[in-house]
């Protein structure tokens, strides 16, 4: 049985000929492409190259910029593959749509450990402190890419090349149940979206009722920087978990699957899927561009170091309020 309403990010951008549509989708992939892809060399090789001192924020911003460009570098075949046919087998159709669905896992990882990681700094500092070696750092980034790694797999065993029409195309997801469209579909909406965005609102809730108990001269750059990342990437996401669910109910309530999404809407979620891994280059250039630069050193580095800095002083003082308020009860 085919599954034409499941639609993996790099499915949702195929629409069944060439038009208006194909040629809009062509420009916001190949615009991506242009942005994202030297954006996202351009910060790993800035933070693997200058930045010495790399807070866990940094090297989760390395993470997710690795997962980004490996992405964005699929663009080119997918685009080739809109304008004409897939002429690249299926061992290579298979390979890009497992690369997808691996970076879509990791970088919700990723923001989730980001949030996760402001979340013990600000309202546990003391056990944030436990953290500052790089050890416990890396352990979780092995074990998100590894959880990746695994949660992508049934991308490859449903993703044949599809050519009923004559002309071979590396877009449709084949399931052979009812039963297997809706373990996919509860599977990809569960970890993809459900489980990361319940962990983030409640980390951004405990943090902001901290920070309200707090006072700040200035609201720290790197944290509205980090609040950015997270609120682009749930913007480009949301429209897309949201089409999921809507099938998911639409295949529960009938058992059959129906096209209950207009075809446009899941055209536009699948161009946003691509946006969210070239728009992060784009957010730290605005957040460097009022920071002084030398020749020696570019404003992106001042960026990325200023992370780490502010990181450790937003911790430094929340541990000298919470040693204060424990000194003033025990006088009391």
């Amino acid at each position: 049985m085919n599954d034409s309403t499941e639609l993996s990010p790099s499915e949702e951008m195929a629409p069944e000929e060439f038009d208006g549509g194909t040629a809009v989708a062509c420009v916001i992939l190949g615009l991506s492409f242009l942005v994202g892809a030297p954006g996202n060399l351009l910060v790993i090789w800035t933070i693997l190259r200058h930045v010495k001192q790399r807070s866990h924020t940094v090297v989760l911003i390395l993470h997710l910029a690795v997962a980004d460009l490996l992405v964005l570098i699929t663009l080119p075949l997918w685009i080739y593959s809109l304008v004409h046919t897939w002429v690249f087998g299926e061992a290579l159709c298979k390979a890009l749509v497992y690369i997808v669905s691996v970076c879509m896992f990791s970088s919700i990882f990723f923001v989730t450990l980001m949030s996760v990681e402001r979340y013990l700094a600000i309202c546990h500092p003391f056990v944030m402190m436990r953290w500052k070696t790089k050890s416990p750092m890396n352990r979780c980034l092995v074990l998100l890419w590894l959880l990746a790694l695994l949660l992508g797999g049934p991308s490859v065993l449903t993703q044949p090349l599809d050519g009923s029409d004559g002309t071979e195309q590396c877009f449709i997801r084949e399931v052979t149940s009812v039963t297997q469209a809706i373990l996919l579909l509860c599977l990809e909406t569960l970890w993809g979206f459900v489980i990361p965005f319940i962990i983030l609102s409640i980390c951004y809730s405990l943090v902001a009722a901290q920070l309200r108990k707090m006072s700040f001269n200035s609201k720290p750059k790197s944290m509205v920087l980090v609040h950015a990342v997270v609120i682009a990437f749930t913007l480009c996401w949301l429209p897309y978990h949201i089409i999921n669910i809507i099938d998911l109910v639409c295949i529960l309530g009938s058992g059959t699957e129906h096209e209950c999404v207009p075809e446009s809407v899941v055209f536009s979620s699948g161009a946003l899927v691509f946006i969210s891994s070239s728009v992060n280059p784009v957010l730290y250039a605005l957040f460097a561009r009022n920071l002084r630069g030398s020749l020696e050193q570019s404003r992106l580095v001042r960026l990325f170091q200023e992370m780490a800095t502010h990181t450790n002083k937003l911790r430094d003082l929340v541990v000298q309020q919470q040693t204060g308020q424990r000194a003033a009860n025990t006088q009391i």
